[in-house]
């Protein structure tokens, strides 16, 4: 049973978007029912029914098939029986027992004229029998559906056979076609087993409709078997239709070694194929995944067949599903060629199903499928700009064989499979995200007269905005509003994605509090990780409750955004503290038993989410208790934790000084095989700088080395800082010789600011400007650290002028360094800031250089601020009388500790 939505407009046309009560059009907030027995889509207030009573109903049937059943009795006058004979009085007994039974209509059987078929025997009387006939009788039973009577029944014919009344396959025809409608796979090989006791032979209608049965049941192995037997041991070979069904069922239960067992057979016998074979056989080759089959279906089909509408559909439903958008979009230009020339040959049935009305005969395709058919002209192909509106051609005028195309043809569902069409190759192109393509396709939609549906939007809004933005999303759905189109809940959701991935939060979140059916919690978490990005956990408290409102089902992916967002609030620079904790836990837990209740559990993700929110905490003894949960929950899953969880340990073992520890988690790794990366060999090295011990660290850097890491900068800093917290200058500047000496590693500021902060500490000039040199002559920039740290070293020994000096030499290489975008800028930036007399340029410079890197606006406020103090400033740091002693003085390394 279906529930909620009927197919769109892309959907096969197999089932229609009407009400089969009312036949009003599908509208996406109405409740709507699908029959199982008919298979047609009910509005649920026509057939009374309510969302609440479906989750009773496991097979849903409709009032239509519902009457049909009742009056199925009365119905018996239909007679479409070959031969009749006269019945035995045991099987007459049996017939009108099964009349009397719950089915039993107020009148007896005998009291039913039949109307007499110029095929029916004589009774031995000379008249015709005046009792129901064998075949007549088993209408009967199948009739009133009674699966265990008609049983009964056969049972009872063939053991009243005799010589006189030989039985026939036309007479077990009623009997299999009721086996093949339910279907009933069971009873079509007791019936067949009934035949070949009874030496009855097989005719061609027998044979389908027990292949039809069995088919339809998902007998595919009995029903391959059972075309080998006939093939082997009666000589009957399968006609077409017996293959055409054995395909269809293996499309249904997508086996595919069935059906290349099929195809060979068919080929052996050179049957050949029809329009529903390639129907069949390409529903395969999509759900293979393989688009070199679907081409080599399209290449054999119009060898042995011309085009058709309905054809051409499938085909491009085939390329758009395999995101081969370039062979759709040829595709449907065949199919607008088709509609322009006027051979639509399309029908539409009762049930508004769309069918070709043309004979199923091959007959090649006469011309060559070189061109495509193009019905815009090269301005109409352009890209669209929001000047003017992508669907209105202002005042251009289309020629009279391109205005109104299709207006000729008033074949209403040839313009259904057009727009169907259409649809599905915009779709294609919102997958593959191709915009230009979608804006030719609804100039194109335009030109023929095709009026764009939502349906139609929602795959060019998602198309074009992942090219032109969301903001240009937003002039579509003005667009569509203008048109009174209302936009569907998923043009509402693609959107606000987008403005969730700009960081737009305000939109993201007024157009997700539009949506009114959401099937899929991917829109609330994109905009959940833009919360946690943006460090919004109020805004996110308001998402979580939307997707209450909807009853929508969190996903593990929303678990583990709600880990980082929730596990721990406090700033950066807060240190967790008992009730910071309690408050902690408490969030743990319920988004836990939140997990619990929608049968949802721990990824690596979310469970190193969890554990980064404690260790944040300083939970250290928590911390611990879910990294023993981890390892027992993953074990049972015949998973590794992972390194990251086991870094992401290590790093806040390391980080609350709890080195012991870190130290056993580290072995346990180990010892258990679990590989340890470049991440987890920098962590322990850290954890030597906490236990004071630089020969530990250089043991854990040749494990290392032995599994294939190389130290990187960050290494080399750690075992520098290790080297310092003893005052081991000579042995850390040796190591720096190295590092620098290394070309592959690329040398940043912390390096040697690592450096120039303990002989900061320590008084050492001597070994800061050293390190100064030495930045420059590796030309690593200063950044505004090394600034702060060397004028603070002068300052602190009293020498004021050298350390302001000093300042605007540092300064003066940042402004350097970033010379690119003052020029974009068009800054000269000792007029404009530095000796500017505007009170104002101290705010002018944040603002300015706000999405700038901090250190150029703390390079000219510094130098600004030398200015204002009276200090003289040169914008020439080569001629400064501090550059040029430190170059003097320091072409060795200073001597000493």
């Amino acid at each position: 049973m279906k529930l909620a939505s009927p197919p769109k407009e892309d959907d096969e046309q197999d089932a229609s978007a009407t009400c089969g009560a009312c036949e009003d059009n599908y509208k996406a907030d109405e409740f709507w029912i699908f029959c199982d027995f008919c298979e047609v889509w009910f509005h649920g207030k026509c057939v009374k029914i309510t969302p609440a009573k479906t989750e009773h109903i496991e097979l849903y049937k409709c009032p239509s098939c519902n009457t049909k059943r009742a009056r199925g009795f009365k119905l018996l006058i239909y007679q479409s029986i070959v031969m009749h004979r006269p019945l035995a009085k045991g099987v007459v007994a049996v017939v009108k027992s099964i009349a009397h039974s719950k089915f039993h209509i107020n009148r007896p059987i005998n009291h039913f004229r039949l109307p007499r078929s110029p095929f029916t025997t004589k009774s031995t009387s000379g008249g015709y029998g005046g009792e129901e006939s064998a075949t007549t009788s088993t209408r009967t039973l199948i009739t009133i559906n009674e699966r265990s009577a008609a049983s009964d029944f056969l049972s009872a014919l063939t053991r009243h056979d005799n010589n006189n009344n030989l039985l026939t396959p036309h007479d077990f025809i009623p009997i299999l076609t009721y086996c093949a409608t339910l279907p009933d796979p069971l009873f079509v090989m007791e019936t067949w087993r009934t035949m070949e006791d009874k030496g009855v032979g097989f005719n061609d209608k027998c044979y389908v409709l027990m292949m039809r049965a069995l088919c339809r049941g998902g007998y595919l192995q009995e029903a391959f078997n059972f075309m080998n037997y006939l093939r082997e041991s009666h000589g009957i070979f399968p006609i077409l239709p017996v293959y055409n069904s054995f395909l269809r069922a293996c499309s249904k239960m997508k086996s595919i070694n069935y059906a290349d067992q099929c195809l060979v057979l068919m080929d052996k016998g050179r049957v050949g194929k029809n329009e529903i074979t390639y129907n069949e056989i390409l529903k395969l080759a999509v759900w293979q995944q393989n688009l070199s089959v679907v081409h080599e279906i399209w290449k054999d089909y119009v060898k042995h067949y011309s085009l058709s509408m309905i054809v051409l559909r499938k085909f491009i439903c085939s390329f758009t599903r395999l995101k081969d958008i370039q062979s759709a979009y040829q595709t449907l230009q065949y199919m607008i060629g088709l509609a322009i020339s006027g051979k639509l040959s399309i029908s539409m049935t009762p049930k508004g199903k769309l069918v070709s009305s043309r004979l199923d005969i091959p007959m090649p395709l006469n011309c060559e499928l070189g061109s495509q058919i193009s019905i815009t002209s090269e301005k109409d192909t352009s890209p669209l700009h929001m000047e003017q509106s992508p669907l209105d051609l202002g005042n251009k005028q289309l020629d009279a064989s391109k205005a109104g195309i299709l207006s000729k043809h008033e074949n209403k569902p040839a313009m259904k499979l057009l727009r169907w069409s259409f649809n599905d190759v915009m779709h294609g192109c919102a997958q593959t995200k191709n915009s230009g393509l979608a804006e030719q396709l609804m100039q194109q939609m335009q030109n023929l007269g095709l009026e764009p549906s939502s349906h139609t939007f929602d795959g060019f809004v998602r198309a074009a905005i992942s090219e032109r933005g969301p903001d240009y999303g937003i002039e579509l759905l003005k667009m569509m509003k203008h048109r009174d189109l209302k936009p569907y809940d998923s043009t509402l959701a693609a959107l606000a994605i987008s403005f969730s991935q700009a960081l737009e939060l305000d939109l993201a979140e007024a157009l997700l509090d539009e949506v009114s059916v959401c099937s899929h919690p991917r829109p609330y978490n994109t905009l959940l990780a833009a919360c946690d990005v943006m460090n919004q956990p109020e805004r996110a408290i308001r998402v979580l409750a939307k997707m209450k409102h909807l009853k929508l089902r969190p996903d593990i992916r929303t678990y583990e955004l709600l880990f980082s967002l929730f596990g721990n609030v406090n700033a950066p620079y807060e240190e967790g503290n008992m009730f910071s904790q309690v408050d902690c836990a408490k969030r743990i837990y319920a988004v836990e038993m939140d997990m619990v209740k929608n049968n949802v559990q721990h990824s690596h993700l979310s469970m190193m989410n969890l554990l980064k929110a404690l260790g944040a905490e300083g939970m250290i003894r928590e911390l611990m208790q879910y990294l023993n949960a981890a390892e027992s929950l993953f074990a049972r899953k015949n998973t590794y934790l992972g390194t990251p969880i086991y870094n992401t340990v290590l790093h806040y073992l390391v980080e609350a000084k709890e080195s012991h520890m870190a130290v056993e988690i580290f072995k346990s790794m180990k010892s258990c095989g679990v590989e340890a990366d470049a991440a987890t060999y920098n962590i322990m090295i850290d954890c030597c700088k906490v236990i004071g011990s630089f020969k530990s660290a250089c043991g854990i850097v040749s494990m290392m080395l032995r599994d294939g890491f190389f130290p990187q900068t960050l290494t080399y800093t750690t075992l520098i800082r290790i080297l310092l917290k003893f005052e081991n200058f000579n042995e850390a500047l040796n190591l720096l010789d190295q590092v620098s000496s290394d070309e592959v590693q690329q040398l940043d500021a912390l390096l040697y600011n690592t450096i120039i902060e303990k002989a900061c500490e320590k008084g050492r000039i001597d070994v800061v400007e050293f390190i100064v040199v030495k930045m420059r002559e590796k030309e690593v920039q200063p950044n505004s650290t090394t600034c702060q740290l060397v004028f603070s070293a002068y300052v602190d020994r009293g020498f004021h002028t050298t350390a302001a000096e000093a300042l605007q030499v540092l300064c003066l290489q940042i402004i350097k360094e970033n010379d690119d975008v003052l020029q974009e800028k068009n800054i000269e930036f000792g007029e404009d800031f530095i000796f500017a007399d505007n009170s104002e340029v101290e705010s002018v410079i944040v603002e300015l250089f706000r999405d700038s890197e901090d250190n150029l606006a703390v390079a000219l406020l510094n130098l600004r601020w030398c200015a204002t103090l009276g200090f003289p400033v040169s914008l020439s740091p080569e001629h400064s009388a501090w550059t040029k002693r430190l170059s003097a003085n320091y072409n060795a390394r200073p001597r000493g500790g």
